[in-house]
């Protein structure tokens, strides 16, 4: 068991990805507390929300952000919920579109995560400017917005998928 807490804290951007990496290959359970959500969605299969109320273990950050935005009352339902009922429900099938949505998302996904790679680099280049250096953030940015939409739309489809 590998327990860390805010390791991302004062890392440059190729030690961070070098962390990302060695955390997602390590073959133990890891235990980390961050306020690094893109780490937390990258090398997270459980997110345990502790925020002093009935709390919850979620798929990822965004789920849990999710949750955390619901009003108390429905948080309290949902907690007391049992589990097993809401997975038994039948899952709906996937409309014309939306199956064609779901056979594309994959290419999708990988272009946008080229995308957020490249303008990465380009933040790493020596090379640039302030100027170039601010606008690569920027992309790099919106690419990561757009790369988790994409995943988000991923998870809402799959959800649809009768197993």
């Amino acid at each position: 068991v590998l327990l860390l807490d805010e390791p991302t804290n004062d890392l440059d951007i190729p030690t961070l990805e070098a962390l990302e990496e060695s955390l997602v290959d390590f073959p133990g359970a890891v235990v980390l507390v961050s306020h690094d959500r893109y780490l937390l969605d990258r090398v997270s299969t459980v997110v345990v929300g502790l925020d002093g109320g009935p709390g919850g273990i979620f798929a990822d950050y965004s789920q849990w952000e999710a949750w955390n935005r619901e009003p108390v009352a429905e948080k309290a339902a949902t907690s007391k919920a049992p589990r097993a009922v809401s997975s038994s429900l039948p899952a709906k099938k996937l409309s014309y579109l939306e199956q064609r949505e779901w056979d594309a998302m994959e290419e999708k996904i990988l272009e946008g995560e080229e995308e957020a790679a490249h303008w990465h680099r380009q933040l790493e280049s020596p090379a640039g400017d302030g100027k170039q250096l601010a606008e690569a953030y920027e992309k790099l940015q919106i690419a990561q917005g757009r790369v988790a939409k994409l995943y988000e739309r991923w998870a809402e489809l799959e959800g649809k998928i009768p197993k």
